[in-house]
């Protein structure tokens, strides 16, 4: 049971960067459709994208640091589990 708790929360964690971005990133540029009338798709997708692949290219070396220690940790508790 912890186990699974404590994967949603690694879950959360790793995914929390990217989300964020990519909410704040959508709420400026609605708020920017908003103000200037314009309704073009791309204007929103465009800079979603890029602030993810920059919030990833920050983030990712953290993000991976967290699941390889979750991964570590889980393997390491097999045989825990097992008996």
């Amino acid at each position: 049971m912890s186990l699974s708790r404590h994967a949603m929360e690694i879950t959360v964690m790793v995914a929390a960067p990217m989300l964020l971005v990519a909410l704040v990133i959508g709420l400026v540029v609605s708020i920017f459709q908003a103000a200037t009338q314009i309704n073009e798709t791309t204007l929103s997708f465009i800079p979603k994208l890029i602030g993810i692949f920059v919030a990833l290219v920050v983030a990712g070396p953290w993000m991976l640091g967290v699941m390889l220690d979750y991964m570590r940790e889980v393997f390491t508790g097999i045989p825990a589990m097992v008996s």
